[in-house]
This record gives C-alpha cells, sequence and structure tokens, in this order.
C-alpha cells in the first residue's frame, strides 16, 4: 500500500510517499517539498502547486491520500491561504482517484510519537526512527507530510473497522 502525506501551504507544500509492506514494514519511497515566490499571484501559485502535486501524483501513484486538517490560526490571512492550498491539494488526489483522509494535528502526533502534545523535534526524530533514515527529513515540512503519511498508515485498519461497524 502506498500513501501520500500532504502537509499544504502556499508558499512550501510538504509531501511524503510511504509504501506499507506485507508484513507491516514501513519504506520510504520519495519526499519533498513544493514552493512557490511569495511575489507571484496567488491563483498562479494555487495552479503551480496542482501542476506539480498532480505531476508527483501521476509519477508515484499512490492507492491512499492524507492531508493535514486546518486548525484555527491567529493570522486569518494565513488560515485562508492555507485553506486555499488544501483545497487545491484535495482537488488534484480526487483528479487523480485517489481517496483522502485528513488529520488534525493532534491526531498525527497521536499516531507517530503516541502523545497528541508531541513536540515538533519528537515527531521528526520518530519519521526518521520509523523510516529508518540516517537524518531527520528537511525542511520540516516534508517530514511533517512523511508523519502524515505514517499516520494514515497505521490509522486504516481501525478507520476500516469503523467504517464496517457504521
Amino acid at each position: 500500500m502506498l500513501a501520500i502525506g500532504i502537509d499544504p501551504g502556499t508558499a512550501i507544500t510538504g509531501y511524503g510517499f510511504v509504501h506499507l509492506t506485507q508484513n507491516g514494514e514501513l519504506e520510504l519511497v520519495d519526499y519533498g517539498v513544493i514552493t512557490t515566490p511569495s511575489d507571484m499571484p496567488m491563483s498562479d501559485r494555487l495552479q503551480q502547486l496542482h501542476s506539480q502535486l498532480s505531476q508527483l501524483l501521476a509519477l508515484h501513484q499512490p492507492n491512499c491520500g492524507a492531508v493535514e486538517k486546518l486548525y484555527f490560526q491567529r493570522n486569518v490571512s494565513t488560515a485562508i491561504s492555507v485553506g486555499q492550498a488544501r483545497g487545491v491539494t484535495l482537488l488534484a488526489l480526487a483528479e487523480a482517484g485517489v481517496q483522502v483522509a485528513e488529520y488534525t494535528p493532534r491526531e498525527i502526533k497521536q499516531a507517530i510519537v503516541g502523545y497528541g502534545g508531541a513536540e515538533k523535534k519528537q515527531i521528526q526524530q520518530m519519521v526518521r526512527t520509523l523510516l529508518e533514515m540516517e537524518s531527520i527529513p528537511q525542511p520540516d515540512d516534508a517530514a511533517d507530510a512523511l508523519a502524515v503519511a505514517i499516520c494514515h498508515l497505521h490509522s486504516m485498519p481501525m478507520r476500516g473497522l469503523l467504517e464496517d461497524s457504521s
């Protein structure tokens, strides 16, 4: 099972592809960021994000995907901007036929570290450990995206049980 995790943003969108093997092991496939210049009009930035994400989806053809949910931020313009990036991300995933789950930052922390109030460094270290990487993945947005993918792969069995019981 190949999952893509996405940490959306208009300036920087992190992505991470993680494969869950038949014997339950996690394997790193690809990760990185999509960046857009701040001096570019927002419509062009969103188009660039959509285009690059669509290319990645076509290249890797994931079975499933997960996106970090927007949590309330004090800066309303930042929250709107992230919301726009989330919308474009969800559109690209839908166009690629990828089923999507969404997780709050707290849910991701709980799935990765076992504690919903974990600090960023703890999550990054656990991602490095789970994926047997030599160092913490950089930049932070890419590490966050890998955490989203791992969270989804760990949560899928429970989500399936919950869907079956409803």
